[in-house]
């Protein structure tokens, strides 16, 4: 597996136009505005799998998150960023043909001290079987939307997923 610190991102202008690329590491470095993708998976029963990240990631280590997803590469598309990393992060091959509907749910800008970033949002209906295999992902839940408020009543989320995807998602 590449270094993901030395992988190429685009750097964007607030109208999504590449005005640059950079290391991932300098991206984050500089808090520089790149692209982004967030894909809430939900199971057939309408409850939404939450993870926790891994404790060596870039950002935001440690924190439960209500979307696989992440940093679209240099050159490559939303879409398939978000097929990417629905495949890296638990093993589900969500491309053309596969009968996993990716479907945009949303999209919009996301800024703090520690991202800034144009995100689309995405949504997979998928039951498992889920594979962890890139250690990004170190423990999962289902949660419906009783379980999610009080799991974030006690644990750290990550702010992004928060702002961008939680208004989209209809848990009941």
């Amino acid at each position: 597996m590449t270094d993901p610190r030395v992988e190429l991102v685009d750097v964007v202008d607030d109208d999504d136009r590449v005005i640059g690329t950079v290391t991932r590491a300098e991206m984050r470095r500089r808090n520089l505005q790149h692209r982004s993708v967030g894909i809430a998976v939900l199971g057939t029963d309408g409850r939404l799998l939450v993870h926790r990240r891994a404790e060596d990631k870039d950002v935001w280590p440690g924190r439960w998150d209500l979307a696989v997803g992440g940093v679209v590469a240099a050159g490559e598309d939303y879409a398939t960023a978000a097929v990417r990393e629905v495949g890296e992060e638990i093993g589900v091959d969500a491309g053309p043909g596969t009968g996993v509907e990716l479907r945009p749910v949303g999209a919009g800008r996301y800024a703090d001290d520690d991202v800034a970033s144009l995100v689309r949002c995405y949504a997979i209906v998928h039951d498992g079987p889920f594979r962890f295999d890139d250690g990004e992902v170190i423990e999962v839940r289902w949660v419906d939307r009783a379980a999610l408020d009080e799991l974030m009543s006690t644990a750290t989320f990550v702010p992004d997923s928060i702002a961008m995807l939680l208004p989209l998602l209809d848990l009941g």
